[in-house]
């Protein structure tokens, strides 16, 4: 009963309440949208263009300029340097502990660098001499 009493229904608010959402301060032109701050299209066959992806009402009224434009993992992943290891596995847990992945063992007896599978961190074998 109480909560009847508190809450004014909608019939009695005047029309001076009600105000219009405003799009003259919002950046509308999505044409010239980054995929990510450092990478200018898509990397993988299933992903929209980001001009594609943000179009219908959900962001009809959002600030782009205002939105995060992250790096784009891939583009991350390859700058951190390669894993020289001495034996021919290395071992990727993704570090961090338990914010990892599951531990995985990569091979590492053909020539030239490696990825994990999860985390993309790349793994090489120590040149040695018989």
């Amino acid at each position: 009963m109480l909560a009847t009493k508190c809450i004014r229904p909608l019939a009695r608010l005047g029309a001076s309440n009600v105000r219009a959402l405003s799009t003259s301060n919002l950046v509308l032109n999505r044409s010239n949208l980054q995929q990510a701050s450092n990478r200018e299209t898509t990397w993988s066959p299933n992903q929209q263009p980001k001009t594609e992806a943000m179009k219908g009402p959900r962001f009809e009224n959002t600030d782009i300029a205002a939105q995060p434009n992250s790096k784009a993992a891939i583009e991350l992943i390859a700058e951190e340097p390669i894993r020289m290891v001495e034996g021919r596995r290395a071992r990727c847990d993704g570090g961090g502990g338990s914010l990892g992945h599951p531990a995985v063992w990569i091979n590492l007896d053909q020539p030239g660098d490696h990825a994990c599978g999860y985390c993309g961190i790349r793994f090489e074998q120590k040149p040695h001499h018989h």
